[in-house]
């Protein structure tokens, strides 16, 4: 049955559980108008705006960006249906990785309550498993169409094999690159010279921590990947506009030059 009904700012965010500041702010950047404008001058949703709301909340709840969702919710490829499947078993998963926490709390408990002994491999298995399933639901589906399910398998393996330290390492790591993107950009650096080979380096290092094997020409589309997709574009770019194109730049000019 057809769906004719109207809400307005506020009506809608009654319904959504959401405030009317966030969709002014919504309609402000782009991810989600109004479908018209009364004559009276209220901004007035219809049945797609209901829906491409419900899809902004769930994406939302899998802590994705807004610039990554507006980026996946406007290519042309989307499909609702199908979003809404990944959706549910993203949250499925959730619960899961949830459950996995709270045993791990609660083992931890145990272990200073009564002495039990655990791991220090039990103590960060469940954080870890959390964040494979992060990355999963912000960049899985566009890996695994460019390289491959077994890929994407392999790097998670690895990622799920690494000891504490070596966690530590890639995290301290991540952080260095992408602080010294932002001083490179800021300061108007040219992505051929010294400091960004020398990045373009550095994220090359990071990737073995999650790369069965090291290869220049998938690293080369990795880095092009950043530019191309907004997704990508939005966790470089958070710092400072051009990061994502200057490690693209230095990646390419170490490899090529």
């Amino acid at each position: 049955m057809k769906n004719d009904r109207e809400y307005t700012v506020k009506a809608l965010a009654q319904l959504a559980g959401v405030s009317s500041r966030t969709l002014r702010y919504y309609d402000r950047i782009g991810l989600l108008h109004p479908a018209r404008t009364s004559a009276s001058g209220y901004r007035l949703y219809g049945a797609a705006e209901v829906d491409r709301l419900q899809q902004i909340l769930f994406y939302r709840e899998l802590e994705l960006p807004l610039a990554q969702i507006r980026a996946i919710l406007s290519s042309p490829d989307f499909d609702r249906r199908a979003a809404l499947d990944r959706h549910l078993t993203a949250l499925e998963s959730r619960r899961a990785r949830l459950d996995r926490l709270i045993e791990t709390a609660r083992a931890t408990l145990a272990a200073d309550k009564e002495g039990v002994p655990m791991t220090d491999k039990e103590k960060f298995e469940g954080f870890k498993q959390e964040q494979l399933a992060r990355n999963e639901a912000a960049y899985g589906e566009e890996v695994r169409q460019r390289w491959g399910d077994e890929a994407m398998d392999a790097s998670n393996r690895r990622f799920a094999g690494l000891s504490q330290k070596q966690y530590d390492a890639m995290q301290a790591l991540a952080e260095e690159i992408l602080s010294r993107l932002d001083a490179a950009v800021a300061a108007g650096a040219d992505p051929a010279g010294e400091e960004g080979r020398a990045i373009a380096r550095l994220h090359r290092e990071w990737l073995g921590y999650t790369w069965p094997s090291y290869s220049a020409p998938a690293h080369l589309g990795l880095v092009q990947m950043y530019v191309a997709d907004e997704r990508f574009t939005a966790y470089y770019d958070a710092r400072r506009p051009g990061c994502a194109a200057f490690l693209r730049d230095a990646v390419t000019a170490l490899l090529q030059g």
